[in-house]
């Protein structure tokens, strides 16, 4: 009782402090990146819910690989001009038209990007010509074979350009390593390597802490990153001692952020099995308790503090988790989750996958996404890539309108009907969510080793055998969906 009240009191406390500081609010998206070795079957895991307020759509891409001219250019939002590269890998890319920082990258080596807004304290940064911003991490995508590739492709082009937003933190993972990216609005930024034994948790405040830019296996960043802090004013060696990159750059309101703290500490808790208190001061990241199963992940994404204090909802006696309180690691503005399951033991376009959730992680099951498949159904994209990225900020104003029979608009109507019954119609979601989650784990093996041996013979018959699987239970949710009087 005296921890809960202790716990309820900070809240408040950081909240009145944190409300109207931070100039991202603290309130989009959570990311849970892990090493290989903190895995069950060796493989690197990105786990990401994606939150953005509004009625929102998410697209479906598969880009292709493409050749370029000579002297061809790139003209980002901001009206930079980027020197073209001569050829720019595939991916798959989920668009969120209108939104500046909402979209996700799995490309064709298996190079998986993500990202968190992390608002810093930065207030004259420098740009040239409007610097970089919603281009950056599709840079990444069509430009590097690894995750330390990608690192160094988006650290060249900020500090060529400037970074043109308050804050982010970018978590890119390939199956042998991952990175997190911290971005400063102008020319400062600074990554580092996940441990391969380690699980980390970030909402939306930067989480590194320790910087060793001699050591280039683990850290990377900008040359000045240190001294240009001291000059500002933000990190004095002699009271402070080591540098602290997220006390020196980072913004108060953020660190201190009621819609950051609990996320943080909930999530820390789930992959640990250890207890943290509230107000310490978290680890960069941690030993999982377990060696952790994609279904681990699974769980924290769905998470609405279930089983704790910050449960005002009482396992839904109060009506949906998602209105009440501190927000929630599965949050009202979730567009979607997922968890790419990174593995080096059979061919990329097999051992990359994506499990994906729309709208809401703790309603929908997580359908597996392979890096392989051919075609996306026409239901889940407006367009086409081209189309996609000339239109991306002209977005129309209510998505659901505009877009009435595209397959996420069906999943967030649902997920609002689902919302105004929570209580009743928990245990029938549920049920049907946990039963189709573990047929699909129970095939995965089976239709891996046999999408394999037929790679070796027929590649697209291999990957036509995947795309099958995943259109499979792609239908299944939809029917399921339609057995439920969702208003249109």
């Amino acid at each position: 009782m005296k921890r809960s009240l202790f716990l309820f009191i900070a809240l408040i406390v950081l909240s009145v402090y944190s409300r109207g500081q931070s100039p991202q609010g603290g309130l989009n998206c959570f990311t849970m990146v892990a090493g290989k070795d903190a895995t069950a079957d060796g493989s690197v895991i990105i786990a990401h819910n994606e939150d953005d307020h509004g009625k929102n759509l998410v697209n479906w891409y598969r880009v292709p690989q493409k050749n370029h001219e000579q002297g061809e250019t790139i003209t980002l939002a901001t009206g930079a001009e980027v020197s073209q590269v001569e050829t720019t890998y595939g991916y798959i890319w989920l668009e969120m038209p209108g939104m500046k920082f909402a979209d996700s990258y799995m490309n064709e080596h298996g190079v998986v990007i993500a990202s968190n807004a992390c608002a810093s304290r930065e207030d004259n940064p420098e740009l040239t010509d409007g610097g970089i911003g919603y281009w950056l991490r599709r840079l990444m995508a069509e430009r590097a074979a690894s995750a330390r590739e990608a690192v160094e492709v988006a650290g060249e082009l900020i500090e060529q350009y400037g970074y043109a937003s308050s804050g982010r933190t970018y978590s890119v993972a390939d199956d042998q390593e991952a990175w997190v990216m911290s971005v400063v609005n102008g020319k400062h930024w600074v990554a580092r390597r996940v441990p391969d034994d380690k699980v980390m948790v970030i909402p939306n405040y930067y989480t590194i802490r320790q910087v060793n830019l001699s050591n280039g296996e683990v850290f990377m960043g900008s040359d000045d990153l240190i001294d240009y802090a001291r000059k500002r004013g933000w990190y004095d060696p002699h009271k402070e001692g080591a540098f602290n990159f997220r006390k020196a750059y980072g913004h108060p309101g953020s660190l201190a952020s009621d819609g950051n703290i609990p996320r943080k500490w909930r999530g820390l808790e789930l992959i640990s099995g250890r207890d943290f208190e509230m107000e310490q001061s978290f680890p960069f990241a941690i030993v999982p308790e377990k060696s952790l199963e994609v279904k681990d992940f699974m769980r924290v994404l769905a998470d609405h503090y279930e089983g704790t204090e910050w449960d005002e909802s009482q396992r839904y006696r109060n009506g949906e988790p998602h209105a009440h309180g501190v927000n929630s690691i599965c949050a009202p503005h979730n567009q979607y989750g997922f968890v790419t399951q990174l593995r080096d033991d059979m061919p990329v376009d097999i051992g990359t996958v994506m499990w994906l959730a729309p709208r809401r992680p703790c309603i929908q099951p997580f359908v597996p996404w392979y890096l392989g498949m051919r075609d996306m159904p026409a239901s889940l994209a407006q367009s086409d890539p081209q189309t996609a990225l000339e239109n991306h900020f002209e977005a129309p104003e209510n998505m659901y309108e505009a877009a009435p029979e595209h397959t996420f608009t069906q999943y967030a109507r649902f997920a609002n009907y689902v919302d105004k019954h929570y209580g009743g119609l928990f245990k029938t979601i549920h049920d049907f969510k946990s039963k189709t989650q573990q047929q699909m784990f129970r095939e995965q093996s089976k239709v891996e080793k046999q999408a394999v041996e037929l790679y070796q013979k027929d590649k697209e018959e291999a990957l036509e055998w995947l795309t099958e699987f995943t259109l499979k239970y792609l239908d299944r949710t939809k029917r399921f969906m339609q057995e439920f009087p969702v208003p249109q």
